[in-house]
């Protein structure tokens, strides 16, 4: 089983279109559940890209090939991930963004999906999002978790613009904030006073669903 993982591992690096699309189709078939296809195949690959971007030894045609690739491939599993939802009572209800000056979409929108199967109501606010929005949306849908995305080590800094405003309108325990993207770290959302933090799109779902009891409990 572990070869289908290498396969489609390195066909999505090799930025392989159709045969990424082939492979998962064939994944699926074998009954290999999506989360295992995303976490042992999908996201190391998009890692992989990622770090190939960063050593400019690929550019933003092959970052975008790749994410168009993964985005079809999620788009495969969705239905399975979907119907999979524990109950259909949503967990909680999420607003989710890429945050301010960045425009990096392929990781939160993983997330996003990730979150959304398992069992919380998404609102996705896409790229460049400024903080108000962030706040006047999780107001608006009356949100658990604010969970922001960043990917450039100069956007960073943007998460605490959210978390300032929170504070300022007197509403920071009105929510919970979770935050990820490759630079961010455990100590960054500690330093920035953020709830939460996750290194991948698994562990957000699980993270989140610890803030939303915490949140329950207060």
């Amino acid at each position: 089983m572990s070869d289908i993982f290498e396969e489609i591992r390195k066909s999505l690096v090799e930025l392989e279109y159709d045969k990424v699309i082939e492979l998962v189709k064939k994944a699926l078939d074998q009954n290999i559940h999506p989360l295992d296809i995303i976490d042992k195949a999908l996201s190391p690959a998009m890692r992989e890209v990622g770090d190939l971007f960063e050593k400019g030894e690929y550019f933003l045609a092959e970052l975008v090939t790749a994410a168009e690739a993964f985005k079809e491939c999620m788009e495969l599993m969705k239905p399975i991930l979907l119907k999979e939802k524990a109950s259909l009572k949503p967990i909680g209800v999420v607003v989710i963004g890429t945050v301010e000056g960045d425009l990096h979409d392929i990781g939160k929108s993983i997330v996003a999906t990730m979150l959304e199967a398992g069992g919380f109501q998404v609102h996705d606010l896409g790229v460049d999002v400024p903080a108000e929005k962030f706040v006047e949306k999780a107001l608006e849908v009356n949100a658990d978790i604010i969970a922001m995305s960043a990917l450039l080590t100069t956007t960073m800094l943007n998460m605490k613009k959210v978390i300032d405003l929170l504070k300022e309108k007197g509403i920071r325990d009105k929510f919970k904030v979770l935050i990820g993207g490759a630079p961010i770290t455990e100590e960054f959302a500690k330093e920035i006073g953020a709830d939460g933090y996750a290194e991948d799109a698994v562990k957000a779902v699980e993270v989140a669903k610890k803030l939303v009891e915490e949140l329950r409990k207060q």
